[in-house]
């Protein structure tokens, strides 16, 4: 029987690659993340782990012999859908793996924006003592998650530990524990004029591309902050940016940006109800440990029986 192939385009342990030796003998395994390691063995790959730019051209040809791509992230828009679903290729999605970092960064937004902790570290900077008129508090607000998946639930958990009342959008609209009204896409505009901050956490689609604009933030309350650490095509940014001069919205916190780094001379940056951090929110200690003993190794598992159902198997249709 030939030898079939599996490549890691990521630099891991020592231990998780004997790990994944032994559940898959019949593989040879090269891992690493230097182009050189893998380039010349893409073309025979039966599974990926870990989408590089370079594959495409490398393991998408019309004889390819790719099966199962694990992506190294939760997000897939920046993929080529399409082929994939064209060779019938199973994607699987690292979703699920941010859920504790990004939500730890949606509260240090929130809580830096209302009380002024980057107002104050800008003060500390000038050495400059100001009360900077601080006189907002988090509990007992509304927020309003918008899109309510593992990051989703997660700050939802955490926004009841401050009393917050949760209000939830997802595309199916299925309730889930600790929101305590969940809505579909259709209807938010109903629920945007009764949220105190608007967290977006949806992922990049057909559907969700350039779903907050003048409209979306006219409806929210002059009080409220718009937090987005989903993608940055999500939000109109000139009309994000023309509602913050005009005081439509009280501030944003963004990690995320349609062009990407962030532009020098990009208003965004000057603001001082804004706080832009670069894309930073899903970074973690932890991150090549929960894809691989989270998602990996159990999909791995999974996808060698005959009959297999994969974790987070993403729905081209859908796309995510």
């Amino acid at each position: 029987m030939a030898e079939r192939l599996m490549l890691i385009t990521q630099n891991i342990d020592g231990s998780y690659l004997q790990q994944i030796k032994e559940l898959a003998p019949d593989f040879k395994v090269i891992a690493g993340r230097d182009k050189e390691k893998w380039e010349s063995y893409a073309k025979d790959a039966e599974v990926i782990v870990g989408w590089k730019n370079e594959l495409e051209d490398l393991s998408l040809k019309s004889e390819s012999k790719l099966r199962w791509l694990q992506s190294w992230s939760a997000g897939v828009n920046n993929m080529p859908l399409d082929k994939l679903s064209q060779h019938d290729i199973i994607l699987t999605s690292a979703n699920g793996v941010h859920a504790y970092p990004i939500s730890e960064t949606i509260f240090a937004l929130m809580l830096g924006l209302t009380r002024k902790i980057h107002t104050y570290v800008k003060q500390q900077q000038k050495k400059h003592w100001h009360h900077a008129h601080m006189n907002l508090e988090l509990h007992e607000k509304t927020i309003g998650i918008i899109g309510v998946g593992e990051i989703g639930k997660e700050t939802a958990r955490i926004a009841k530990a401050f009393r917050m009342n949760v209000i939830g959008v997802r595309h199916s609209g299925i309730q889930t524990e600790n929101v305590d009204e969940m809505y579909t896409p259709d209807k938010l505009h109903d629920i945007l004029p009764m949220c105190d901050y608007v967290v977006i956490t949806l992922p990049l689609t057909e559907d969700t591309h350039g779903m907050f604009g003048t409209e979306e933030f006219s409806l929210m309350k002059k009080s409220a902050f718009l937090i987005n650490i989903g993608r940055g095509e999500v939000i109109k940014e000139e009309e994000l940016i023309m509602a913050l001069n005009q005081q439509e919205i009280a501030g944003a916190g963004l990690d995320v940006f349609i062009n990407e780094p962030l532009d020098a001379a990009n208003p965004l940056w000057e603001m001082e109800n804004v706080i832009v951090t670069p894309h930073t929110s899903g970074s973690t200690e932890h991150y090549t440990k929960r894809v691989i003993e989270d998602i990996f190794i159990p999909n791995l598992k999974e996808y060698r029986k005959e009959e297999y159902s994969l974790k987070n198997l993403v729905d081209y249709k859908k796309g995510y």
